[in-house]
């Protein structure tokens, strides 16, 4: 009998170190005043980051629907975490804007994502999650910044990315 793990275990630990990391900082950020955001909100912000300005933009970004951004949107002002703002440049246009409440989210969750990293670290050997990370970067793409994720997630078999 093999020692080996069967192949579509690799792709399920992977996904649990994530869920793992992921639902630590969300619990890090419920703790810390922001009870109210998801997983798919941090994808939300950093799409607003890298230049989602309009629901048609982050819609294109996120990989779903204009309409299904327009209402990321909706709920995430309402929270506070983003605003629309006249466009200086086209005044018939809205565009969206991380408030502070939104930069004060993600720092924590910069804060824990280090955290993580350096439990990880002690639980598995600084040396070993760098070698980690290194394999991880030799077998995916150069640009980490996915945020067609969500969408992907979601997609029927047929849908194009």
């Amino acid at each position: 009998m093999s020692s080996e793990s069967p192949g579509f275990e690799l792709p399920l630990r992977m996904f649990l170190a994530f869920r793992a990391c992921i639902d630590e900082v969300h619990a890090e950020l419920a703790a810390g005043g922001h009870p109210d955001l998801r997983p798919m909100h941090g994808f939300v912000f950093q799409a607003i980051m890298r230049g989602g300005s309009s629901a048609a933009e982050l819609g294109r970004r996120l990989g779903v629907s204009k309409q299904a951004a327009g209402k990321m949107i909706e709920t995430l002002e309402r929270a506070g975490y983003v605003e629309r703002v006249p466009d200086p440049g086209d005044a018939r246009r809205k565009i969206v804007r991380l408030t502070a409440r939104a930069i004060d989210a993600l720092r924590r969750s910069e804060a824990t994502f280090e955290r993580v990293r350096a439990d990880w670290a002690g639980r598995l050997g600084a040396d070993r999650v760098r070698a980690l990370e290194d394999d991880l970067r030799a077998i995916t793409p150069d640009d980490p910044w996915r945020l067609d994720v969500p969408g992907w997630f979601g997609a029927s078999s047929t849908a194009q990315p």
